[in-house]
């Protein structure tokens, strides 16, 4: 009976719109994510400001800031790693601002989850504030001596930090954007550093609005809250798209490469726009899940691990095979109508012989040993027409 009902609750999920459950499931983790960002965040801060006015952030003590860039770092790396696969990890409302500017979030999928995140933060606010002895300390406010011109711009320098971090390592898609979590919470926290001083740190629009709705609190400038921030995301948003259109990749080359092949792993495995490598993690390093995907490709990735020496040894041997030959097409690729890799299940019009010398090389697939992924990758080069 219960299986029956598994299934028809199997079904009937089917039958909803993909579309539909997208932008529910993003909504709902977006929630439950910043939710508990901020829920650990704001009750570490007001636990440690217990000395201080009612509702403020003052952290005058270095332990006690300390104390709460720690809350705020550890809590985003945290909530980030647990949801990134999820719907991102975003938490916070300019951060979907810029992800929707850039083309990495939609426009309709933008506003569910700038709603949610908002709502997430009012939540987390009021949760606390029945939840915990004592009044809410975590809200936003300027210290005497800091003008509300100040406050702007340090909030604005503050989230550029914050922003760029997040386009950088988990927009951007390389070899180390497996750590993204950890770089955006380590970014929050020197955020916080600097900011919290002055502006009580918010860098977060969902931050402070959340325990100014919970005390019902709001300073005549609360604005700064909002515009700081987006203007941070701003500044950040434009760097990246310009250092984008500039090709950057080129700036510093080597930077993505794989194996004994100094090209980016973009070029390596696909259009040579990172197109391909954006649909797999095709480096051993990325877990052991080696091999990229190109044409019809339905194999799976070889798994053996082999020393450096022995990878050189047959890379020497396929090089010598193809010597006299242009190894790579103009755009880092071999191109064939008729490209066909044995025992590799690979073909397409765009078949790619990447690092030949690991895991990595596309000749790899289905391959039971080195010798044979590599004698499939020559064989395959053979019917390769460049």
């Amino acid at each position: 009976m219960a299986r029956k009902n598994d299934g028809e609750q199997l079904t009937f999920a089917r039958k909803l719109p993909q579309e539909g459950k997208n932008l529910f499931v993003a909504g709902m983790a977006e929630f439950v994510g910043t939710f508990l960002f901020l829920f650990f965040a704001l009750g570490g801060t007001t636990a440690v400001n217990t000395a201080g006015p009612q509702g403020t952030v003052l952290a005058a003590d270095p332990s006690q800031l300390l104390y709460i860039c720690i809350c705020f770092g550890f809590s985003l790396a945290v909530t980030v790693w647990m949801f990134y696969r999820v719907s991102g990890g975003l938490f916070n409302p300019v951060v979907t601002l810029s992800l929707v500017l850039v083309g990495a979030v939609g426009p309709v999928r933008g506003v569910v989850v700038f709603i949610a995140q908002l709502l997430a933060g009012i939540c987390a606010a009021a949760v606390l504030s029945a939840l915990l002895p004592g009044p809410l300390m975590a809200s936003t406010t300027l210290r005497d001596d800091t003008s509300i011109a100040r406050g702007l711009f340090i909030e604005m320098f503050a989230t550029s930090l914050l922003v760029l971090s997040i386009l950088l390592m988990a927009v951007e898609k390389h070899r180390a954007t497996f750590t993204a979590p950890l770089c955006i919470g380590l970014a929050l926290f020197v955020a916080e550093l600097t900011s919290i001083p002055y502006t009580g740190g918010s860098v977060n629009p969902a931050r402070s609005f959340g325990p100014c709705v919970a005390t019902r609190s709001f300073t005549h400038y609360q604005w700064i809250y909002w515009v700081g921030p987006i203007l941070g995301s701003l500044l950040a948003t434009v760097f990246y798209k310009i250092i984008k259109f500039l090709e950057y990749e080129t700036c510093n080359p080597g930077q993505d490469g794989c194996g004994f092949d100094d090209r980016p792993c973009s070029m390596q495995y696909g259009n040579g726009d990172g197109s391909n490598l954006r649909q797999h993690n095709a480096h051993g390093s990325m877990g052991g899940m080696g091999g990229a995907i190109a044409g019809d490709n339905t194999g799976l990735a070889s798994n053996h691990q082999h020393s450096g020496s022995d990878m050189s040894a047959q890379r020497n041997k396929l090089d010598g095979k193809l010597s006299g030959d242009t190894h790579f097409g103009p755009d880092g690729t071999y191109r064939s109508s008729t490209a066909t890799v044995p025992n590799a299940n690979v073909r397409g019009t765009n078949a790619n012989f990447g690092n030949v010398g690991g895991v990595d090389a596309t000749g790899y697939r289905n391959a039971t040993n080195l010798e044979a992924g590599v004698d499939a990758a020559v064989d395959g080069y053979n019917n390769v027409r460049v």
